[in-house]
């Protein structure tokens, strides 16, 4: 580190630790910016269609290409931070994402707006794990709790505002709106940044680069996501190009596991992964994002399709639940090391399958009232366990290994959550095809209580002045939708129910950790 290339050197040696809340709140605001622009844009895709001449198929590139560079960055941060040092990497990374939001807002065409949502993409991949490395670092051992919580508000809160705040910009200003509202907050982070922010005392420089890893990496990574991403939309294994990715992705991640292991300079370096605590905390990782970002996607889909919310209805139900996440973070940020942080997460998951409960209650006539104690109980939940989760996983790494496992554990909980998401869009249109046949197979001319629902309904119609003939058919129509809505409710239930007891399963992964001595344990050890 030099002490030339940072303004507050000075300050810094004295008390390193002096400027510790405003390197939070940097870091902070730049994992907010990379959060809410993965579900800023999904509200504005109707607008950009029309703009652009689009498909639904085309513009979903916009989404897809931005998620996919990200997963592609995020095992190598610990790397590429090392290779050109922290603070220029983070700088250069921030500088980067807001570059390209500018150019994303300019876009005149779909080519245009994909390739710098790529580029967005790999600049944003770099601000969460990073971010968390700088905070393990910039923190005393014994307020790794507080730094997490700070954290954690942001990963939590970022993506629940984003449909509620996309929606609103769009409506009110255009899409474009959506990408050029993070140039005045990444100018700010980057400017914080080169004021506040040093290298790490603890990396070690890369001193080859590992080209064959890296494209390996690339190309395994990249083809699973697109896969995740547009599997259900192509029907899965009967689409050749699902089953071309499928194979391209297990081959390139299992020659590039092989040849990671091997290699003097691996650019992911996987035999951190020895470490019991993390390889656990990594597939403990993995299930949380499978049903943290199941259920968010799932609980909106219901809210618009069968209860007809807006989108500002739909994030004003889910903010209370954000909130209270926000709140939990932050007090067990303030108790995190003064008990064992394994009772917390068996508590945030207990408390996390009695809002799934709760959340299977729900009817086609649920409204406000009905959805405020299940979401506050599921961000309450998710809060005891996000921080606790975090250091025990990293607890057993030395400091120069930190962003190398922050890469690794953030890699997985967003492969969990795309899985969770291919999954529940899957499973919810499978569900309803069975109720919907089920349902269907007792609604028909020979059931009395089916015949007297059609003959009341094509009465009150023929009463409005309809046609016989036509009043009935619509009267079948009416009765046809009332099916198909009752199947699609008994769906959302099932899928409640099925992540919730997904979460309890993994209940017994507790068991292979051990309490949390703090991270970097080994102090400043390489």
């Amino acid at each position: 580190m030099t002490a030339a290339s940072i303004p507050f050197s000075p300050a810094l040696a004295n008390d390193r630790y002096k400027y510790k809340y405003l390197i939070a709140i940097t870091v902070s605001l730049a994992s907010v910016l990379e959060l809410l622009d993965t579900s800023i844009v999904n509200v504005a895709i109707p607008h950009m269609m029309g703009n652009l001449g689009a498909t639904l198929d085309q513009i979903a590139w916009v989404s897809t290409g931005y998620i996919v560079a990200n997963v592609i960055v995020l095992p190598i941060t610990g790397w590429l931070s090392a290779y050109f040092g922290r603070q220029r990497y983070f700088a250069g990374s921030i500088a980067l994402f807001t570059l390209a939001s500018f150019m994303c807002g300019n876009a005149g065409s779909l080519g245009a707006l994909v390739f710098w949502r790529i580029v967005q993409g790999l600049g944003g991949g770099a601000l969460l794990s990073t971010s968390q490395a700088i905070l393990y670092e910039e923190f005393p051992r014994e307020e790794y709790g507080t730094a997490m919580a700070i954290f954690g508000v942001g990963v939590m809160v970022g993506p629940t505002l984003g449909p509620t705040v996309g929606g609103w910009i769009t409506d009110t200003y255009g899409w474009p709106w959506i990408f050029y509202i993070n140039i005045p907050f990444g100018m700010l982070a980057l400017a914080l940044t080169l004021s506040f922010i040093n290298d790490s005392l603890h990396q070690e420089r890369a001193e080859s680069v590992d080209w064959l890893g890296l494209g390996l990496l690339a190309i395994g990574v990249g083809s699973l996501q697109i896969m995740l991403e547009r599997g259900e939309r192509l029907d899965w294994w009967a689409s050749s190009q699902i089953r071309l990715l499928a194979i391209a992705s297990v081959v390139s991640l299992v020659t590039f596991i092989w040849h990671e292991l091997r290699t003097e300079h691996p650019v992911v370096d996987l035999r951190i992964l020895k470490s019991r605590q993390l390889a656990v905390g990594v597939l403990f990782g993995l299930v949380l994002g499978v049903c943290l970002y199941a259920t968010v996607f799932v609980l909106p889909v219901y809210l618009q399709t069968i209860r007809n919310f807006t989108a500002n209805q739909t994030g004003l139900v889910i903010l209370p639940g954000a909130l209270a996440s926000a709140f939990t973070m932050g007090f067990m940020g303030r108790l995190q090391g003064k008990f064992d942080g394994r009772l917390s997460i068996a508590a945030g998951i207990g408390i996390f399958a009695l809002s799934m409960w709760k959340h299977a209650h729900f009817t086609t006539e649920s409204g406000f009232p009905d959805f405020f104690w299940p979401l506050i109980f599921r961000g309450v939940g998710l809060g005891l366990i996000f921080v606790p989760l975090t250091n025990l996983a990293l607890a057993d790494l030395p400091m120069s290994r930190i962003p190398n496992g922050t890469g690794l554990f953030n890699l997985m909980r967003q492969l969990g959550g795309s899985v969770g998401i291919a999954l529940s869009a899957t499973l919810l249109q499978r569900f309803t095809s069975i109720h919907r046949a089920d349902l269907a197979a007792n609604v028909t001319q020979y059931s009395e209580a089916a015949r007297e629902r059609i003959a009341a309904i094509t009465q009150a119609l023929i009463g409005r002045g309809d046609l016989p003939a036509l009043a009935q058919t619509k009267a079948i129509g009416f009765v046809n939708g009332i099916v198909t809505t009752q199947a699609m409710m008994l769906s959302f239930e099932q899928l409640f129910l099925l992540f919730g007891a997904a979460f309890v399963l993994s209940l017994p992964l507790l068991l292979l950790m051990h309490r949390s001595r703090g991270p970097a344990a080994a102090g400043a050890a390489h």
